[in-house]
């Protein structure tokens, strides 16, 4: 401000300096900035002018308004002055007749005070000679309350005076008129129908005309709960309403009628000392009350669950929450009339039930949807192998023939991507399961005015949801697929390879994401609870279910290639065989199914060459592509010159050569548990496939040709199986076990030369 008085080129500021402005201007600005600013100076200069003639004008009006005010105030006073004078005179007048009056009067007031005591006597004694017959008209009209009333202002006229002659009929009167009113009333108070409000409106009465309290407090809780028992016949019929309209009905009925119960019955028999009562009366009364208030609050919530258990699954969670909510703040506000009753932790009982059944209901929904799931997957195998190429399907139709108990198709011959059967499986399941998670939440919303995390039932509702439903549901996942691996199951193999492989997704990744989605949620700490079940646990139960199915695959595979096998092997005269020129078509057979089920398994399986996947494209070495029998390379000229002479002695030595082979050969645990990988798989299968045939070949009995063919037919598979294995040994071993038990068993063991073995099967 200081800066801006002071400033010689400020025109609103008192030390503008004219000249100094004009020769700034001079200076800095052009002549047309000049004209600008001159037409700017004008222009102010001419809008001052205005507003100060404006201003004057304004200035005179309101001077003249002000003189005409004045004038017109001296002219009001002088006539106020004129009327003040006219009242002083009549003051003065009125205390002058004030004074005469009194000193007439003074001799007479005590006679006219006597006077007016005697009238109001009189009218009261008419009053009473009158009160028998407004009594009787009263009660005919049914106007009980101011009957009673009318006696109530009566009664202490009456104990004054009701001894005398003339007042002790009217008294007589009256008692028998309200003792003829108090059965009338008990009348009434006991009939059936009655709302609260009338059982109160009677009860006042009765303890005004003098009624025992504890009688009479007995008998109003008995006929209220009569009236309230009606109230819950009604709603039980109220089916059609939804749920809001359902607890609307039950708060507006029956606890409205509660509510003033309590109330009316804590006013006349709680917070009044009755002098004609024990002093154990209250505590009476009070427990009365509350077993009163247990038993039907008890009565109505069980009505509200059994509708919230109706309508729960079936109509929409929100309204049924929404009709809960509503109930559980009428109750919490009833919590002050009767403290002894905690009725918001009722209502909680009954949000906490419907938890539970809304977790049951979704369960049910979740075992529903995997069930249908997995029909829909078994569905879309069968359509897929019937509707195979028809080599495929003449494949696995003699592959049913050989199978015990229809199997289906031993090698899962199928058109529809695997992978995406898994994948549809996996995705809806998990989806599903996450749907009606968030599905509960609904039970957490803040808008409601129960809190289920800040009570220890709701906690334990909340946990309950995680391990009723999403525990529980996995486990039910687990056991529903491992009775698909059960020996009495009639699944298809690609079923349980499916289940297997969902399973192991489940492990890897499943199991974490919807334990982690439940605990974050919920805000749950599964890590630190020692009542929730772990993430690792579940993902052991369902890498064992994967485990056990697959297992199961192999078991069924190789059991279904065996029965080829043994039907081979059994059907068979293997004494009169003629010189083999070829392999056996079931040889054949059993090779294509296992490249068959190889290639079923690439699609799920990673095909990488590693030590424990994936199929080999070379051998290991030449060897496995030869003879590689010790009993029928290396040591060809050794069995020649022994099973040729055969006697007892050599037969002996010969089995007891094969026998320490046998011991200090490396074990081979044929129903060992396969890894998750297509070579050990196919190995497992390969593995039940050789020893079955080992062990049909030792029940027979072969003649040199028979001997033979099983020799061309050994190193057949020796030639094509070497590439489904990671350690071809394992095949040489079996089957050198069935050529050397095929050698035992034959009458004339004499072998085929291995070149003459090798091209029959090449030709092949």
């Amino acid at each position: 401000m200081g800066d801006k008085t002071s400033n010689p080129y400020d025109m609103d500021g008192s030390s503008f300096d004219a000249d100094r402005y004009l020769q700034k201007l001079l200076k800095e600005c052009s002549l047309k900035q000049i004209m600008d600013t001159e037409a700017t100076i004008v222009r102010q200069t001419q809008t001052l002018h205005s507003d100060m003639q404006t201003l004057v004008y304004e200035n005179y009006n309101k001077f003249i308004s002000a003189t005409d005010t004045i004038r017109k105030m001296k002219t009001d006073f002088k006539s106020m002055e004129t009327e003040m004078n006219l009242l002083m005179a009549n003051m003065n007048s009125i205390t002058e007749f004030s004074e005469r009056i009194t000193d007439t009067l003074q001799e007479t007031r005590s006679q006219l005070t006597r006077l007016s005591g005697k009238h109001q006597l009189l009218k009261k004694l008419q009053f009473l000679s009158s009160l028998p017959a407004k009594l009787k008209t009263l009660i005919e009209e049914e106007n009980y309350q101011q009957a009673v009333q009318e006696y109530s202002h009566a009664q202490k006229v009456l104990q004054q005076y009701g001894q005398q002659p003339s007042f002790q009929g009217i008294q007589e009167d009256c008692i028998k008129i309200l003792d003829e009113l108090k059965e009338r009333l008990k009348g009434e108070f006991r009939q059936t129908g009655k709302s609260a409000q009338s059982l109160t409106e009677i009860g006042e009465l009765l303890l005004q005309l003098g009624e025992r309290p504890s009688s009479l407090a007995k008998e109003m809780l008995e006929c209220a709960s009569k009236r309230l028992h009606e109230q819950i016949v009604v709603l039980q019929d109220q089916t059609d309403r939804d749920m809001i309209e359902f607890i609307d009905l039950g708060i507006e009925g029956f606890l409205k009628d509660l509510t003033l119960v309590i109330s009316s019955y804590s006013d006349m028999f709680l917070t009044k000392h009755l002098e004609q009562e024990a002093d154990d009366f209250e505590q009476t009364a009070r427990i009365d009350l509350n077993a009163f208030v247990n038993r039907n609050v008890d009565e109505y919530l069980a009505l509200v669950q059994d509708r919230a258990e109706l309508e729960i699954g079936h109509g929409d969670s929100q309204i049924i929450l929404r009709g809960l909510d509503r109930l559980h703040r009428r109750m919490t506000a009833m919590r002050t009339l009767c403290r002894a009753v905690d009725m918001s932790k009722s209502g909680i009982d009954i949000i906490v039930n419907a938890a539970q059944q809304l977790c049951q209901t979704h369960m049910r929904s979740l075992k529903d949807h995997f069930a249908d799931s997995l029909s829909s997957v078994r569905l879309a195998l069968v359509s897929s192998a019937n509707t195979a190429p028809a080599g495929t399907a003449a494949t696995s139709s003699s592959s049913q023939s050989g199978a015990a108990g229809g199997q289906g198709s031993a090698s899962g011959h199928t058109t529809t991507p695997l992978r995406e059967l898994i994948s549809n499986l996996y995705i809806s399941t998990i989806e599903k399961v996450k749907g009606l998670m968030q599905d509960l939440l609904i039970f957490l919303q803040p808008e409601w005015s129960f809190n289920l995390k800040g009570d220890p039932k709701g906690v334990q509702c909340i946990e309950g949801i995680r391990e009723n439903l999403l525990v529980a549901f996995l486990r039910h996942f687990c056991t529903t697929v491992n009775g698909y691996g059960t020996v009495s199951s009639t699944a298809p193999p690609t079923l349980l390879l499916v289940l297997s492989k969902v399973c192991l997704e489940m492990d890897r990744a499943g199991v974490h994401a919807l334990t982690s989605l439940v605990d974050e949620l919920y805000n749950l700490d599964a890590e630190r609870s020692g009542t929730l079940v772990h993430e690792s646990e579940l993902c052991t139960e369902m890498r064992d279910s994967a485990q056990l199915l697959l297992d199961s695959y192999v078991r069924l595979q190789g059991l279904h290639l065996s029965q080829m096998l043994r039907k081979s092997v059994e059907t068979r005269d293997w004494l009169n065989c003629l010189e083999p020129r070829s392999v056996r078509a079931v040889m054949k057979r059993v090779v294509e199914e296992i490249s068959a089920i190889e290639a079923v398994l690439g699609e799920l399986y990673d095909s990488s060459v590693t030590q424990h996947g994936g199929s080999r494209t070379t051998a290991s070495s030449d060897s496995s592509r030869k003879t590689h029998f010790s009993i029928a390379a290396s040591k060809q000229s050794q069995f020649r010159s022994t099973w040729s002479t055969y006697t007892p002695q050599s037969q002996l030595d010969s089995s007891f050569v094969s026998n320490m082979q046998r011991l200090f050969s490396e074990k081979i645990e044929i129903f060992a548990p396969v890894e998750f990988s297509k070579v050990s798989i196919i190995t497992g299968i390969i593995k039940i496939c050789l020893k079955t045939l080992l062990e049909c070949v030792r029940l027979r009995t072969f003649s040199r040709y028979g001997l033979q063919q099983i020799q061309v037919d050994a190193h057949y598979l020796q030639m094509n199986l070497w590439r489904f294995v990671s350690d071809e040994n394992l095949i040489h071993v079996l089957l050198d076990e069935i050529l050397g038990s095929a050698v035992l068993r034959c009458l004339e063991p004499i072998l085929m030369e291995p070149n003459a073995v090798e091209i029959i099967c090449e030709r092949n």
